[in-house]
């Protein structure tokens, strides 16, 4: 890549990065229920409590999403990004919001780490909180991409879905 120069596309890595860690985040706000039991079991040291989840399941996935994202922003900074379509409003919302949702992705599994593995109860509330956020900003996120495909029709979420669209 020329310096100070973006891609046109985003790389087949990167590509498949978005929708594994996307996936894995859809997967592990559905799979959270009964995590404050388990995290109240395990403070309290009940090993073997009847639970109603496999935290071992949640943390990983978790960690994985961390671990991901991490290498994710990696790739955006040594391969770059094509630039941010737009003007004006549009396109200071499109670099806020990716950098919200980038910093909701590392805090929401990096709290969640503190919490379970520190035995830090108090900030159960927080990951939550901040899950939900992080929720709220990918609905926001897949919208935009949506409204993109099918009303402006300017092919903008081809370039996360196919390799070298423009």
């Amino acid at each position: 890549m020329e310096v100070g120069r973006a891609p046109r596309t985003y790389s087949a890595s990167q590509i498949a990065l978005h929708w594994l860690i996307a996936g894995l985040i859809l997967f592990n706000y559905f799979y959270s229920e009964g995590m404050g039991a388990a995290l109240h079991a395990a403070v309290q040291g009940r090993v073997g409590a009847a639970l109603p989840i496999n935290p071992t399941v949640h943390v990983a996935v978790g960690v994985s999403v961390l671990v991901l994202t991490l290498l994710r922003l990696a790739l955006r900074i040594s391969v770059g990004v094509p630039a941010v379509d737009g003007t004006g409003w549009s396109r200071v919302i499109a670099k806020v919001g990716h950098k919200v949702l980038y910093l909701l992705m590392i805090a929401v599994p990096a709290i969640g780490a503190v919490t379970w593995f520190e035995r830090f109860s108090e900030l159960g509330d927080v990951h939550a909180i901040l899950a939900n956020a992080l929720m709220l900003v990918a609905l926001g996120h897949a919208l935009t991409a949506l409204f993109h495909q099918f009303i402006l029709k300017d092919g903008l979420l081809m370039r996360m879905i196919r390799v070298g669209h423009q």
